[in-house]
């Protein structure tokens, strides 16, 4: 009797907490239905362009269903360095000469299969021949630890910090402290400012630690500067604290504040660039361009395996610190549901 009078008080629970009974009915098939539109997209098609190629061998790339686009020497590099292709052709020596753009090792793969399947048509002999190829960006050592790295690091920083702050941002408020705060004539921005500037010291920490124990321990291909990387997490561990402290003034408890993980984080980790966005329709690719972690990994990809220089990645840090400063924005609003000043 006594189990059945707990098994009623818990069902009575869930249904006064609309919100966590909705989540547990609709979250699992929001992820669901955005893995099936991640994973289940087509082939990887790799784009090429080509230089001064034989017709038939060009004809042959084609077939493969390679992307291929005529270009100029000049043409071809700077697409190259803009990772609009994925690697140039030219014939030398009647064999191709390969420059990989080289950052996506499965991208890199894809080139090498098209162009041997192609040679193995154009002349059963040719299949023991081997095309010269060098990397523009990265090297053949590159795995794919190493391309998923980067995410990984800017994930992870995102992620602890988001809970962290948002946590003890709800204790802050449930046990009272921020109610007492609010009582003073302190301003709004005040308080948003120093929550975020106390938490901001712990979350530099963690960024050197993370960035750190990748790099130097786990040792991840590290093409560019250390410092930029440091700047880049930071910008991802402002990011999610404001966002982790505007989300916490909807929860009344730290249950509902882990709610929003599938709701906030899980979609991001499908659009950060650990799966090809390439092969995904364009609408379906158009939503990473509203979150956060899509533009901390991709400077922190650039960064790490292109050896970006700082105005290289100036845009996604922009977009970055502009989220930062529209959450913390939004966080001064926020307080007005606990005082108007």
């Amino acid at each position: 009797m006594n189990t059945l009078a707990i098994m009623k008080r818990i069902l009575r629970q869930f249904r006064r907490d609309k919100r966590s009974l909705a989540l547990m009915l609709v979250a699992p098939l929001l992820v669901l239905t955005l893995m099936w539109l991640v994973l289940d997209s087509g082939d990887y098609k790799p784009e090429l362009a080509v230089v001064d190629m034989p017709a038939e061998f060009t004809e042959m790339v084609k077939e493969q269903g390679a992307v291929v686009t005529e270009m100029n020497d000049d043409e071809a590099i700077s697409a190259l360095a803009e990772q609009q292709i994925d690697a140039v052709i030219n014939w030398k020596e009647s064999q191709p000469k390969v420059t990989l753009e080289g950052s996506d090792p499965s991208a890199s793969g894809a080139v090498h299969q098209v162009l041997q399947q192609a040679l193995n048509e154009m002349n059963p002999q040719a299949a023991e021949m081997e095309p010269d190829i060098e990397y523009y960006y990265g090297s053949e050592d590159l795995q794919l630890f190493d391309h998923v790295g980067p995410v990984l690091i800017g994930f992870f920083v995102f992620f602890f910090v988001f809970i962290v702050g948002g946590v003890s941002f709800l204790r802050e408020r449930t046990q009272g402290t921020l109610e007492r705060s609010l009582s003073t004539p302190i301003k709004r921005w005040e308080i948003v400012l120093g929550y975020l500037g106390g938490f901001g010291l712990f979350t530099i920490l963690q960024s050197i630690i993370i960035a750190s124990y990748s790099i130097y321990v786990l040792d991840i291909f590290m093409a560019g500067s250390f410092w930029y990387v440091l700047l880049v997490t930071f910008l991802l561990a402002l990011t999610a604290l404001s966002l982790g402290t505007l989300l916490s003034a909807f929860a009344n408890n730290e249950f509902q504040m882990i709610q929003f993980i599938p709701l906030v984080i899980v979609p991001q980790v499908f659009f950060s660039g650990l799966f090809n966005l390439d092969t995904m329709e364009p609408w379906l690719r158009a939503i990473g361009k509203v979150m956060p972690l899509t533009y901390g990994a991709e400077a922190l990809r650039d960064i790490m395996i292109r050896g970006a220089a700082l105005e290289d990645f100036m845009i996604p840090v922009t977009i970055l610190f502009c989220f930062a400063v529209m959450f913390t924005c939004l966080n001064i609003v926020a307080l007005k549901k606990h005082r108007r000043l």
